[in-house]
């Protein structure tokens, strides 16, 4: 009985001896994963020319803000979204549709709450919308169409996005 008990725990003993051998020779990654980058020019191309809206991109945003997204759907919504890793590790991205704007904003934002406040940027009116896990800023007096900059980023980083939106 007690040489049984014995080779059991020299087994146990054996069978974790190899198990951390092989735990050390594979690689292990620390830290976030790197996100590859997205060439949306031609996406933006596209889309400028498929939508009935101005569709909107960053232009003079400094080389961290890495693009990660990109995708235009042409249906009935003509939706727009660009994502972006921005230079803090967080995520912000442009959405546009001419969807129905509540809906619209509704999904993006996922279930942001509209707030009082307001920030002109660049010239124009922007709403804040205030969520658990996004924040939003909602271009205010567009006809036709509903623009989004949202996302886990702080709302300086939101505007520092919503400033640097061109049309064209």
């Amino acid at each position: 009985m007690q040489k049984t008990a014995r080779d059991m725990i020299l087994s146990m003993v054996l069978i974790g001896l190899v198990a951390g051998v092989v735990w050390l020779f594979i690689p292990h990654e620390d830290g976030e994963p790197d996100l590859k980058r997205v060439d949306y020019r031609i996406d933006l191309l596209t889309a400028r020319r498929a939508a009935s809206y101005p569709v909107a991109a960053p232009e003079g945003l400094p080389e961290e803000w890495k693009p990660t997204s990109v995708r235009y759907q042409g249906t009935e919504s003509e939706a727009w979204h660009l994502g972006f890793h921005a230079p803090d590790g967080e995520y912000v991205a442009v959405e546009q549709s001419m969807g129905k704007r509540a809906a619209f904003i509704e999904d993006r934002t996922q279930g942001a709450a509209k707030t009082e406040a307001t920030q002109r940027i660049d010239g124009r009116t922007w709403t804040r919308y205030e969520g658990d896990h996004y924040d939003a800023l909602v271009l205010e007096g567009t006809e036709g169409s509903t623009t989004v900059v949202t996302g886990t980023g702080s709302f300086g980083r939101l505007a520092e996005m919503a400033g640097a939106l061109r049309t064209e």
